[in-house]
């Protein structure tokens, strides 16, 4: 049997379409913050839980909903504080639940890590 169900909004609390884990191809977690001291603020965010500062452009981005693993993408973006050009962002320590995201710049001999004006990461997972 084929068909098409039009509905202008869909409302539900739990189960997949809560977290947008019904749909492929779409960020299962975003979230936008800034942290240009130790305080950390979360401006926006999808599917997050909180995002914790555990040293000097260090993150630990928690999410609300864990994924089913670790097989995860993150894009990211960032701006090192006080630092014009291009800062540098990356991940390790992936988990199900939590990513530790990190955000510096290269000062021609190695990366320095600096807390972040603002930060941007969206997750997609199958």
């Amino acid at each position: 049997m084929a068909g098409t169900i039009v509905a202008s909004t869909i409302n539900t609390d739990t189960g997949l379409f809560s977290t947008n884990n019904a749909y492929l191809g779409i960020a299962k977690a975003w979230v936008y913050f800034s942290c240009p001291s130790s305080t950390v603020t979360v401006n926006s965010s999808f599917n997050i839980s909180s995002v914790t500062r555990s040293s000097t452009g260090i993150y630990v981005i928690n999410f609300a909903t864990a994924f089913s693993d670790a097989n995860y993408s993150m894009v990211s973006s960032a701006s090192p504080v006080g630092v014009f050009g291009t800062g540098r962002t990356g991940s390790s320590d992936v988990t199900a639940s939590a990513v530790t995201m990190y955000n510096g710049y290269f000062n021609g001999s190695s990366v320095v890590y600096t807390d972040t004006s603002y930060a941007y990461a969206a997750f997609f997972h199958s």
